[in-house]
């Protein structure tokens, strides 16, 4: 079925008690379906006529049971799209084994493309703004200042100021003072918040491990003041800063954008890791990879706990003698702090959160930084 032509997206969930193949849950639903409703509604007629797409199975398993999704694309209309996810839930046997399939939602295709789309719109009428700014910036900023009022908002006990989106953003960029804040305005960042001044406030500190904090600071002593007082209390965040002796606040737009799009002045530096444990990591990678699995080795590097993410944090304690785990899963501040505090020394996962604060004793990397994927 062509991607243009699908409507709907039917998403159910299921749970088979027994170990089988997709092939066999694919079998069951098209053979329990079958005559249900007259050979129009048959699913391989339907499939013949490009009514429904290619039915996609996610699954796993765990205690001789497997649970997942069952995604199937939709062309029809949504009556006869309900009646085909009624069918599909009335399956109650995959093979031998007991199952149970439940509908989770049928998503509407078209208003996902439609919200997409008015996503995009906005993303170009910013860039349009941007654009006409950075041409004619003093006419323009008049034209944006009737078109968008600039909103500087006060956040935190310390009534910083920060952009409109400050607390909806997963990311925010800290600058120095409102002046900042609202001319990041003008090039289309709303998710800003003011130190105002060189001390970071404690609530900013706060904002570790909850938000992806960067920071953007002027081209001069004062921004090198602030540089550092960041480093000391936030730790390894991205800093981009103004160009040599020029301020945040007097930058136009076009450099703002091209300042932030690139290169950040100060990166995140990955810690150096030994070689053998590099080597032993690359062989346990393939034996944990899409297994939601967890492997903890002690200082010889040798194995001595395998399993699944979710019992690894209450398992930590136990295992004394662990010095390194490597996971199928997120480096989260909680397993960061509780690893460290445990006498944990290297965390290797899939992925790091976001904003994450690494302390000092403990080395946090992902597979991708070790180039395994």
């Amino acid at each position: 079925m062509p991607d243009g032509t699908v409507k709907y997206l039917i998403k159910l969930k299921f749970t088979i008690d027994g170990i089988v193949e997709k092939a066999d849950i694919i079998g069951a639903i098209f053979g329990q379906t079958e005559g249900l409703f007259g050979a129009e509604l048959n699913l391989n007629e339907l499939q013949k006529n490009w009514k429904i797409g290619r039915i996609e199975i996610n699954m796993q398993s765990k205690n001789d049971k497997v649970f997942g999704e069952i995604i199937i694309p939709s062309s029809t209309d949504i009556v006869t799209t309900a009646l085909i996810a009624a069918m599909v839930e009335s399956v109650e046997k995959v093979g031998p084994c007991d199952a149970k399939i439940q509908l989770q939602e049928i998503q509407d295709v078209r208003e996902t493309k439609r919200k997409q789309v008015a996503e995009r719109a906005k993303e170009i009428l910013k860039e349009w703004y941007i654009k006409s700014t950075s041409e004619g910036e003093k006419i323009q900023n008049e034209i944006y200042e009737v078109l968008k009022p600039y909103k500087v908002l006060e956040w935190g006990p310390e009534k910083l100021p920060a952009g409109p989106d400050v607390n909806n953003s997963d990311t925010i960029i800290l600058v120095e003072g409102r002046a900042d804040v609202i001319n990041l305005q003008r090039a289309g960042y709303y998710n800003t918040l003011a130190l105002n001044g060189v001390k970071v406030p404690e609530s900013v500190v706060q904002l570790r491990g909850k938000k992806n904090l960067i920071a953007f600071l002027d081209g001069d002593r004062g921004g090198d003041l602030i540089q550092k007082e960041l480093e000391q209390m936030l730790g390894n965040i991205p800093i981009y800063r103004a160009p040599p002796g020029r301020e945040v606040e007097e930058l136009t737009p076009a450099e703002i954008k091209s300042i932030l799009e690139g290169k950040p002045a100060k990166e995140v530096v990955l810690p150096e890791i030994d070689a053998s444990l590099l080597e032993k990591i690359k062989s346990i990678y393939p034996t944990i990879k899409e297994t939601l699995e967890a492997v903890v080795l002690d200082k010889d590097l040798n194995e001595i706990a395998r399993l699944p993410i979710n019992e690894l944090m209450p398992a930590l304690e136990k295992l004394t003698d662990g010095k390194h785990i490597i996971l199928d899963g997120i480096a989260t501040q909680r397993l960061v702090d509780s690893a460290k505090n445990l006498g944990f020394v290297t965390i290797v996962a899939f992925k790091q959160a976001e904003g994450i604060n690494v302390p000092e004793g403990i080395k946090v990397y992902t597979f991708s930084q070790l180039g395994l994927y």
